[in-house]
C-alpha cells in the first residue's frame, strides 16, 4: 500500500483526510534524533560521581561538617562562660567592697572621738583594750588612718581648712595641724585629712 503526505502527515492511500477527521500521526523518520527533543542521560560532575559512587565517603564529608560546627559552638560557648564568670565575680567582689565601704563609713565616727580622747590623754585601761580592738579591726578590712603634723602637703589625701605658720621654716608646704585625721580603704581615699598647712618663707 502506498502512502501520501498531507499536512505534514503520512497517510495510506485510499485513506480521505477531509475536514473534522484526524489523520493518524506516524513520526517523520526525517525527525527522529536528538534534534527531536530525545532525551539523554544528564553527565556528572567528578565530586558527584564520587558521592554517587561512594555513600560512605559522603556521609563522611556529612560527619565532619556537623562535628566542626558542633566544635565552634561550643568554643563559642565556652568564651561567653568565661566572660560570663568575669563579670560575676567583679561584679561581687564589688558588692562586697561597696558594704565594707558603707560599715567603715559609719565607723569613723567613733575612730574620730578615739583619737580625740587620746589626745586628751583619756584612752586608759579597758577602754584602751576596746579602742584598740576596734582600730585592729578596722584594719583587717583594709582600713588605714593617715595625716601627722609634718607631713608634706599633698591635695589628694589632704584638705586644707587654713594657714598655721610652723615656727621653724619649711620648704614645700606642710601640714602644720591635722584637724581630722584621713582613711584610705585598699588604697582609694575614703576622706581626706583636714589640716591647716604652712607655706614655705
Amino acid at each position: 500500500m502506498s502512502e501520501q503526505y498531507a499536512g505534514g502527515q503520512y497517510v495510506p492511500e485510499g485513506e480521505a483526510v477531509g475536514e473534522g477527521v484526524e489523520a493518524p500521526i506516524v513520526a517523520d523518520p526525517t525527525t527522529v534524533g536528538p534534534e527531536a527533543g530525545a532525551t539523554t542521560e544528564p553527565e556528572l560532575s567528578g565530586e558527584a560521581e564520587q558521592a554517587e559512587g561512594d555513600p560512605q565517603a559522603a556521609r563522611i564529608a556529612e560527619l565532619e561538617a556537623l562535628v566542626a560546627e558542633r566544635t565552634a559552638d561550643l568554643q563559642r560557648l565556652g568564651a561567653e562562660y568565661a566572660n560570663y564568670k568575669r563579670r560575676v565575680d567583679r561584679d561581687r567582689e564589688l558588692a562586697k567592697q561597696s558594704g565594707v565601704e558603707k560599715v567603715v563609713l559609719d565607723l569613723l565616727p567613733v575612730l574620730d572621738s578615739i583619737d580625740a580622747a587620746r589626745a586628751h590623754d583619756e584612752v586608759k585601761e579597758g577602754f584602751a583594750m576596746v579602742a584598740g580592738e576596734l582600730e585592729k579591726l578596722a584594719g583587717k578590712y583594709g582600713l588605714v588612718g593617715y595625716g601627722a603634723k609634718g607631713d608634706e602637703f599633698d591635695p589628694q589625701f589632704h584638705e586644707a581648712l587654713m594657714h598655721m605658720p610652723l615656727p621653724e621654716p619649711v620648704s614645700v608646704t606642710t601640714c602644720s595641724e591635722v584637724m581630722q585625721r584621713g582613711y584610705t580603704l585598699h588604697g582609694k581615699v575614703l576622706r581626706p585629712a583636714r589640716v591647716a598647712v604652712a607655706d614655705p618663707q
